[in-house]
């Protein structure tokens, strides 16, 4: 796994003493605030003696799980084998662990005893949407986090409840999103598509995200730049896609827009409008595996560049600075070159004064 995205989840999120890094799912690591008393996502089995997780009252807890004593408010069943979910969930259960079975749909009344649930884990099911009830989700008013990656939705969920902060659907076989499905999720600030068959971003289909920092979008089928995605966003991934180029307003109205992933890519220097990835507001861009033969112009205020495995056979000084002078440099601190069609020796003499900051330079 790339280690960046955890480096910049560090960066938006914070890290406290109180919360630590538990495991990582749909590519974004989850964060587990023991202080909440938030369990663990890791599975009980096999990792400790099964009379330290008994439940209290047995009674209260489904035979194909397990309830730890430790967390009264958890239940643990995953990896079970399950067809369909448990019956009688306790009305306690705030975290739900289901990941790694067979359940292939929700009906309405799934979780009909269990409104206080928090966080839901469905990752690594057979999910169909449907076979997926909106009104098995849309009375869970208390839900934060849903997983429901690694499954066969083919759309996006409806009847998402409005408190949801963290949507994870990466690989699964989604080709639309229905205008609204987001409408009522102001609350939401991650949301993970990667993996999907999406090709394009309609204007209504993320209204409403009005919270969202951090988008993933990567490995799907997208070969415009989307326009109509929520203006919060701070970390934007759309690597391996078919993009070919941006337009001069790709990125207009992107004030918070930091982290910006354009990998594996097509994209072109023809492609890219001038000033296109000019946005002041950006700490790290990555352009690395398309087909650029040229760098391209960037803002000055760009610390982290990555244009590695391109065709870049040209350096211009004017990508990095508009003019050079005792007040008038970039800010640069890595850029990445290597893997093109340039050596050190091709580089003009001049770029030591403007990338006069620069940390590493790999070339």
């Amino acid at each position: 796994m790339d280690v960046r995205p955890l480096l910049l989840v560090l960066s938006v999120f914070g890290l406290s003493w109180a919360t630590t890094l538990d495991l990582d799912y749909g590519g974004v690591p989850l964060w587990i605030n023991r202080f909440r008393g938030e369990p663990s996502v890791f599975s009980l089995r096999g990792r400790m003696d099964h009379s330290s997780y008994q439940a209290v009252d047995s009674q209260s807890c489904p035979l194909e799980c397990d309830c730890p004593i430790q967390w009264p408010s958890a239940l643990y069943c995953d990896e079970r084998g399950l067809g369909s979910l448990p019956t009688s969930l306790p009305a306690r259960t705030q975290y739900l662990f289901l990941q790694s079975n067979n359940i292939s749909g929700l009906q309405a009344d799934a979780f009909a005893n269990a409104t206080r649930l928090r966080w839901l884990f469905l990752d690594g099911n057979q999910l169909l949407s449907n076979r997926v009830a909106a009104a098995s989700l849309s009375n869970l008013t208390r839900l934060e986090n849903l997983f429901m990656n690694h499954n066969n939705l083919t759309a996006v969920p409806s009847g998402l409840p409005h408190g949801l902060m963290q949507l994870r659907l990466a690989h699964n076989q989604i080709s639309r999103i229905s205008p609204g499905v987001f409408q009522n999720l102001q609350n939401l600030t991650l949301l993970l598509l990667q993996g999907n068959r999406l090709k394009t971003i309609g204007k209504a289909d993320l209204k409403g995200l009005l919270s969202v920092i951090l988008l993933d979008l990567s490995h799907n089928l997208l070969e415009k730049f989307p326009k109509h995605l929520p203006p919060s966003v701070q970390q934007l991934y759309l690597s391996n896609n078919s993009l070919r180029g941006l337009s001069k307003d790709s990125l207009q109205g992107f004030h918070s827009l930091r982290y910006l992933r354009l990998s594996h890519n097509q994209l072109r220097n023809p492609g890219l409008a001038p000033g296109a990835l000019n946005l002041s507001s950006l700490v790290e861009l990555d352009l690395s595996y398309n087909q650029l033969t040229s760098t391209p112009t960037v803002p000055t205020t760009l610390l982290y560049l990555y244009l590695e495995a391109n065709l870049i056979q040209e350096f211009n000084v004017t990508s990095f600075c508009r003019t050079v002078g005792p007040q008038d440099y970039s800010r640069m601190r890595i850029l990445r070159l290597d893997g093109n069609k340039m050596a050190s020796h091709q580089l003009p003499p001049d770029w030591v004064m403007c990338l006069r900051v620069l940390h590493h330079l790999y070339i």
